[in-house]
């Protein structure tokens, strides 16, 4: 009988090795300066787990469990017909904290094409919503919180779709979106479906306003991610830390992505830290 990992190449066998060491450990994101926050992305795949079953309560306590201040969902609407929401948002408020960015569309939906910004302790200032070019039907929202802490950020929260081309389009129009707007702290998030990072990914457009992409974290398939799929940018370097994976037993289970998030800082303080601290138990 073949030894099991015999053959595989040994980046893989790195990450096989790297999840069996840091089995069950949650990674932690510090919190610092008044003004920082917790950030981060999660693509809840309709609240369909790895095991097939469609299970919204198990993505709430995943949620619950990333403990973020702003988080960007995708796909927590159904995808056809009267694309009817999927979580309980109520709920969300209610025990995390968590009130939604107001959307306009469908009735039932909760959120844009599936998109939805979750937030805490500030106030919305300015929502667009926005659809993206591309055969898919694909679509970002933009909004502005004020603080309660003091100072704004902009969120562009984003689902790009599967195909390079269309890639390409959404991204040019993200930029058209962020070179009509003013200087205010930025952080790009969610699934962008792009793992490479050479001249033809569609992400290094984004190098003009956000500069070089950070290192990547992957974080699909969430059993054993080996690709970075989903992203978390700023367009200033200083008020965002590296990213993380939030990986644990539950959120393995929960989706085909594992959430990603980012600590936060609008005052300008070093962010490195605390992430750094929060990567190595991932």
């Amino acid at each position: 009988m073949q030894k099991l990992g015999a053959g595989l190449p040994a980046s893989i066998l790195e990450r096989l090795r790297v999840r069996r060491d840091h089995a069950g450990e949650v990674p932690a994101v510090e919190h610092g300066g008044r003004h920082g926050m917790v950030v981060a992305s999660y693509n809840v795949h309709k609240c369909v787990g790895t095991d097939g079953r469609f299970d919204p309560e198990r993505i709430g306590r995943v949620i619950h469990e990333i403990g973020a201040d702003v988080i960007a969902l995708q796909e927590v609407d159904k995808r056809f017909g009267d694309r009817q929401g999927l979580l309980d948002l109520a709920r969300l408020e209610r025990e995390a904290g968590l009130t939604p960015v107001p959307v306009f569309g469908r009735a039932k939906s909760h959120g844009w094409h599936g998109n939805v910004v979750l937030f805490r302790r500030g106030a919305v200032r300015d929502v667009h919503q926005f659809t993206l070019p591309g055969l898919e039907p694909r679509g970002a929202i933009m909004t502005e919180i004020d603080l309660e802490a003091g100072g704004s950020l902009r969120v562009v929260a984003a689902h790009f779709g599967l195909l390079r081309h269309s890639r390409t389009l959404q991204a040019r129009m993200i930029l058209d979106i962020m070179n009509a707007r003013d200087a205010t702290p930025t952080v790009l998030m969610g699934d962008l479906n792009e793992w490479r990072l050479n001249d033809r990914s569609a992400l290094s457009m984004f190098e003009a306003a956000f500069g070089p992409m950070p290192r990547a974290v992957p974080s699909f398939p969430s059993r054993l991610p080996l690709l970075a799929l989903d992203r978390i940018i700023a367009n200033r370097t200083d008020i965002v830390s590296p990213v993380i994976v939030h990986d644990t037993p539950l959120a393995r289970i929960a989706s085909d992505h594992l959430p990603i998030k980012a600590f936060v800082r609008l005052d300008g303080e070093d962010t490195g830290d605390g992430a750094q601290e929060g990567r190595a138990a991932a």
